[in-house]
């Protein structure tokens, strides 16, 4: 399959919910709006969307509105991205190749279109249908046990420990892996997926979900601010537990790859509808930045 058609598609599918639900910039307060929209509309890849868009389709359901529950994701996943640039974070000047939202609105702006972002997510699926079972999902990805910002404490109180491969698990499987993996649940539970497809599905998005922050890990060391987007070399930097910190980067790569096949098997029920999300285990291990 062409994947990067599949990708501009799916992404364009998101932004046109995201444009449908996320006020314009000409809605009063004018500059709330403006620093939601700056970082939402940045040029990420959309991964989180498209992973719930793909699996949907993989079930194939004649439900309509997927891309509104995928584009929360994104919200999601935005509204993370500013608050973890926030100095009192990871301090840092540029986030998918532009100045950070608290280097162009200020800290307390930031932080309230972090704040905006994460209300919106949940306004949207609380106005979908079965929106309820939506909300719990992408909640408590989101939160504190097992989710992200559990992950993010982790990772906080992990800074300048000894790395160990108990503490990089606890770190990855909450702070990237729990809403990566929620990305396939939600695309699941929308197409109204049997017990069976659900726990494939589960399956598939913990494993892509441990190899792109295996990935990320390498990247952060090898790649330049215009491959990553954003300042390569804050992990080491800031003394943070990571994949190559704890394996080394040649082993690193070996689990990553290993994951990616993980995630392959993990869809031997599912036909060539699945074909998309088994494109995108491959980009994600073998992607540049």
């Amino acid at each position: 399959m062409d994947l990067k058609a599949y990708l501009a598609g799916q992404a364009q599918r998101c932004d046109a919910a995201l444009e449908r639900w996320v006020p314009s910039e000409n809605t009063p307060p004018h500059t709330i709006h403006r620093a939601m929209r700056y970082s939402l509309f940045a040029g990420g890849k959309r991964v989180r969307p498209v992973l719930c868009m793909a699996a949907f389709e993989a079930i194939g359901s004649d439900r309509e509105g997927i891309e509104d529950a995928a584009c929360t994701l994104e919200m999601i996943h935005t509204y993370s991205l500013i608050h973890d640039d926030l100095p009192a974070l990871d301090n840092d000047d540029l986030r998918r190749g532009r100045p950070t939202n608290h280097k162009v609105f200020g800290e307390a702006m930031a932080i309230l279109a972090g704040d905006s972002l994460l209300t919106l997510a949940f306004e949207v699926l609380g106005r979908l249908p079965h929106g309820g079972v939506l909300v719990a999902e992408l909640a408590s990805a989101s939160g504190t046990v097992g989710g992200m910002i559990g992950g993010q404490v982790h990772d906080i109180e992990g800074e300048r420990q000894t790395p160990t491969a108990e503490l990089l698990e606890q770190i990855h499987r909450a702070k990237t892996g729990a809403l990566l993996r929620c990305s396939l649940r939600m695309g699941a539970i929308y197409a109204a997926a049997s017990p069976l497809q659900l726990a494939a599905l589960t399956a598939y998005g913990e494993h892509v979900g441990l190899a792109f922050q295996i990935v990320d890990d390498i990247l952060d060391i090898e790649a330049s601010p215009e491959e990553l987007g954003k300042t390569p070399g804050k992990d080491q930097a800031q003394a943070k537990i990571t994949f190559p910190a704890v394996y080394g980067l040649e082993q690193s790569r070996i689990m990553a790859e290993a994951e990616r096949r993980a995630a392959h098997d993990a869809l031997t029920i599912f036909d060539d509808k699945a074909a998309p999300l088994r494109a995108l285990a491959d980009f994600i291990v073998q992607r540049k930045g």
